[in-house]
């Protein structure tokens, strides 16, 4: 908490927040571009080393694991289209900003997994049921799979790893989708050696494990983000910053009647009500307001701020009837 004041003292003093310069905040983005393009490179390539594996193995838990870097193609282009929709700005058509983009980027992208999952339960069922589990591979067959499989999981150990170092949610997507794709391709491939070795059922119920933990991945996933769409508050720690900053950015203010903060895509929105004295002049209680709601916009958690000002604190609620 102590920290937080700190953070917000520093604000009021030198009006910023301590951070990264411009050219930091550059090299940063250019960073992170690279990290997107690099990743949806690399699942091209890898799908279609995938592919041929399929091809010459014949095994569901490798094909599912195939789909599954299918899939990344498609995820990988509504991340890309999330990111480049943000960077494009139009305040006519979209007053407020894009912000919301980036989670419903990640909520399609993890409904499509988790649909992908549905549909690979059903096929290994299927194939159990009809006693269609019968599987071998030759050993030139072999060699090829474990030498696609191992090099495209080793491939996305490496992105993972790079990935996690950012903290831009959506790479942080393409992050959880190489770990998830470093462990289906494991499961992949050891299911299909069980089955070339011991029984053929196993190459299926590996597919049914494959679709199982899709499904329960990207349903985690879907219900973080959910939050983010649906106006969810700040933490009460978040608040108290707010407040404090509030509290110390003029003399004049008498009393904080109301400060909300609430999520609007992977920003906050916020709003606070000042009461200032009944008989300041309107111009200077404008830029009293004006001046907080710029402060409380330099935070880099904040897409918007709404500042109140008031002559008291024992009316209604604003909005009163929205809470109702």
């Amino acid at each position: 908490m102590l920290e937080g004041f700190n953070e917000m003292d520093a604000l009021a003093d030198r009006g910023y927040v301590p951070g990264m310069s411009k050219e930091e905040r550059e090299k940063l983005a250019k960073s992170e571009t690279f990290a997107i393009r690099l990743s949806n490179v690399a699942n091209l390539v890898l799908f279609a080393a995938k592919v041929y594996a399929s091809i010459r193995s014949g095994s569901l838990a490798i094909i599912a694991s195939t789909l599954d870097s299918l899939l990344d193609l498609l995820s990988g282009f509504i991340l890309w289209f999330t990111a480049f929709s943000m960077q494009t700005p139009n305040p006519y058509q979209y007053p407020i900003g894009k912000k919301r983009m980036q989670p419903l980027g990640i909520l399609v992208f993890a409904s499509v997994m988790a649909t992908l999952g549905l549909q690979i339960i059903l096929e290994s069922i299927r194939t159990l049921l009809l006693g269609d589990s019968v599987f071998n591979l030759t050993k030139e067959q072999e060699r090829w799979v474990m030498g696609i499989m191992l090099s495209v999981t080793l491939v996305k150990l490496l992105l993972m790893l790079y990935c996690r170092a950012f903290t831009n949610e959506i790479i942080k997507a393409y992050a959880q989708d190489h770990f998830f794709d470093v462990v289906t391709n494991a499961i992949g491939l050891v299911a299909a050696l069980l089955a070339n070795y011991i029984a053929g059922w196993i190459d299926p119920l590996g597919a049914i494990i494959l679709a199982l933990y899709t499904i329960r991945t990207w349903s985690m996933t879907v219900l973080e983000n959910v939050n983010s769409l649906v106006g969810r508050s700040a933490a009460p720690e978040y608040l108290q910053k707010l407040t404090y900053l509030c509290w110390n950015h003029h003399k004049a203010i008498k009393h904080i009647d109301t400060v909300r903060a609430y999520t609007f895509g992977s920003h906050y929105f916020v709003e606070v009500d000042i009461v200032l004295p009944g008989d300041m002049p309107l111009e200077e209680a404008h830029d009293i307001g004006e001046s907080l709601q710029e402060k409380l916009e330099l935070l880099p958690e904040i897409e918007r701020a709404f500042v109140h000002l008031d002559y008291e604190y024992k009316h209604k609620p604003e909005h009163a009837q929205a809470h109702f």
